[in-house]
């Protein structure tokens, strides 16, 4: 096996309808693929329509400005699925760079193929659509939190919900994320920072 069971069920939306059968039948048309800090997984363009299931590393999107300037616009990390979302979804090149932050192993399934399987199980098939709907609710989520919080207030709820990973990447990851400057995020923990001491 590529991964182990409990492993593998995070990977299909943590149900319990799954068996070890019907993983097993995508394990047969799965493989392994590694990539170096640094390296490409898809670029601007692209039309890769791999579905990404990371065991260990971190995966950085990023879009490139007219200026040359990358912004990043999201992570991913262990047992998390990443996409091509513009060719998988719409059917479109893609806008997006994906690029290994750290030594980095996945699971990776063509989407088509993973489809044609899932239509022919139905538990299967609730899973994928499930996986989906999880990548499709991300997005709106972040979309939303630039409309109902304040740049502080991003920061404060992105490290709550992910402690570990700050420390993992560059500030300008973090701040791209935020829609912030590296500058801006500074500012923010110095106010942070000063607000903790003043309650000390």
């Amino acid at each position: 096996m590529l991964l182990d069971f409990n492993r593998l069920k995070k990977l299909y939306g943590l149900s319990k309808n799954l068996s070890l059968q019907d993983i097993q039948i995508l394990l047969k048309e799965a493989k392994i693929q590694s990539f170096d800090p640094g390296e490409f997984i898809y670029k601007e363009g692209s039309y890769d329509r791999t579905v990404y299931f990371i065991q260990q590393g971190l995966i950085r999107n990023y879009l490139a400005n007219d200026k040359g300037e990358d912004i990043t616009t999201w992570l991913r990390w262990e047992d998390q699925i990443f996409v091509n979302i513009d060719a998988l979804l719409f059917e479109q090149p893609s806008r997006y760079f994906a690029q290994a932050v750290e030594p980095t192993q996945t699971l990776c399934l063509n989407f088509d193929v993973a489809q044609e399987i899932a239509q022919k199980n139905p538990k299967l098939e609730e899973n994928r659509k499930y996986i989906l709907r999880e990548i499709i609710k991300s997005t709106l989520r972040h979309a939303e939190s630039f409309m109902l919080y304040s740049p502080e207030d991003r920061y404060l709820n992105y490290i709550r919900q992910h402690p570990d990973i700050v420390n993992r990447v560059p500030d300008k990851y973090i701040a791209g994320i935020l829609g912030i400057t590296p500058v801006s995020l500074s500012r923010i923990r110095k106010r942070i920072a000063s607000k903790d001491v003043q309650k000390s």
